[in-house]
């Protein structure tokens, strides 16, 4: 009979057991680093371990007085310092540095009697280190790369910044012990929140675009203004994909071809230059919609809140004005505008589910979402979203002519 090893690498181990410690959220790891200094195990260890921060860190003075509160908690603020930025953290737990009298340390760790909480604990300091100064280097890294957004807040001022180009910056300039690769500040930045000088808060990812991500940002830009251009009488019409991608180039020298615009557009829920032109009443009335997400169970479980709203349901097939034709194979013909519901709910994530599994009593709308092709956006509304559903449909029934094949009456 053979027996198998299935004992793990003490070097893979340590890598697994960081990768699980940096995806911790902020408020776990504020809870072990009180833990830790509170335990009988760390007082044991006061002769080889002092408490210290990280240099160059600096925390709020009213750090203290910053509430807890069901929310994530912010990792930090940005603030204008001269004619930088400095980064101020919001617990003293981030920026906290365990300093080790290694040597003495060692010969405790080598002893054979050695509890073995004293060892956790150890291990535990060492993981809180490793975590903090990982997020001090990417700070400092972050402040001087997107310092324009970092100011403004405005998303065309973001640079194409990956997690894979801010590894190797780290790697390069950094004196970082750990090795901080792209997979590693991906599990760190995945739940951490930063607030800017005006006081919103965002997500850190938010400052690691891909080239893709900012030419999105643009294009939806342009588009949005539009609308502007044609009252100031700078534009007689709607941009097409070709006009834009010239005026990126021009404006702000983005080499970007008309197809890719095209595919930027469509990704980002936006009609093309004819429909607009025709939609212009509508899509005024569904600014502030979100993007479009898929009409699925996973969908509605991580991109639809359980809050209240308005929202629209459309067809995955549509055709332009003037190009009908026969769609064989397909249980349900194609819209022009591609919008076949309009609705409002008390719980958006609640009733899209039961349109997805066939549970509201509108047939018709089953068979355009039962094959998981449909896509919806909405916008969310704390009150009277019944009167808004009303007056989005009465714009729809203006702007083209009819009302979603779906809606069985007028809401």
């Amino acid at each position: 009979m053979q027996h198998h090893n299935n004992k793990i690498d003490a070097a893979l181990l340590g890598k697994i057991v960081l990768a699980r410690f940096l995806e911790l959220p902020l408020r776990a790891v504020d809870r072990l680093a009180a833990q830790m200094e509170s335990s009988a195990g760390f007082t044991a260890l006061r002769p080889w371990v002092s408490v210290g921060r990280l240099e160059g860190a600096r925390v709020a003075h009213d750090a203290a007085d910053i509430p807890q509160t069901r929310a994530p908690p912010i990792l930090g603020e940005v603030h204008e310092a001269g004619r930088g930025l400095m980064f101020l953290y919001h617990r003293d737990s981030y920026v906290r540095e365990y300093r080790f009298d290694e040597e003495g340390v060692n010969r405790l760790m080598a002893r054979p009697d050695l509890p073995a909480e004293l060892a956790g604990v150890v291990s535990r300091l060492r993981l809180i280190n490793t975590r903090n100064r990982l997020t001090h280097a990417l700070m400092q890294a972050v402040l001087a790369s997107q310092a324009a957004y970092l100011r403004s807040g405005q998303v065309l001022t973001l640079l194409p910044l990956t997690q894979a180009a801010i590894s190797a910056r780290l790697r390069s300039e950094s004196n970082l012990a750990v090795v901080a690769d792209a997979g590693r500040i991906s599990r760190l930045v995945r739940g951490l929140s930063i607030m800017l000088p005006n006081g919103k808060a965002v997500p850190l990812n938010t400052l690691f675009p891909k080239p893709r991500q900012v030419h999105c940002h643009f294009v939806d830009y342009m588009i949005k203004e539009e609308k502007t251009w044609m009252a100031e009488g700078l534009l007689r019409g709607p941009l097409t994909d070709e006009a834009v991608a010239a005026i990126l180039k021009r404006e702000h020298g983005i080499r970007l071809s008309r197809r890719t615009v095209a595919n930027i557009r469509h990704g980002l829920a936006i009609p093309d230059y004819k429909s607009r032109s025709q939609r212009t009443d509508y899509l005024a009335a569904t600014e502030g919609f979100s993007a479009l997400v898929p009409l699925t169970a996973q969908a509605l479980r991580t991109a639809v809140p359980a809050h209240s709203g308005v929202y629209e349901i459309r067809t995955a097939f549509t055709f332009r004005l003037g190009e009908e034709k026969a769609w064989p194979g397909k249980s349900v013909p194609p819209v022009p505008h591609g919008v076949v519901y309009i609705g409002s709910a008390g719980d958006l994530r609640k009733r899209l589910g039961d349109h997805l599994r066939g549970s509201s009593a509108n047939a018709l709308l089953y068979r355009h979402v039962a094959d998981g092709a449909a896509r919806v956006r909405f916008r969310l509304i704390s009150t009277d979203w019944r009167v808004v559903e009303r007056e989005l449909y009465q714009v729809f029934c203006e702007t083209f002519g009819v009302s979603p094949p779906c809606n069985r009456m007028s809401p």
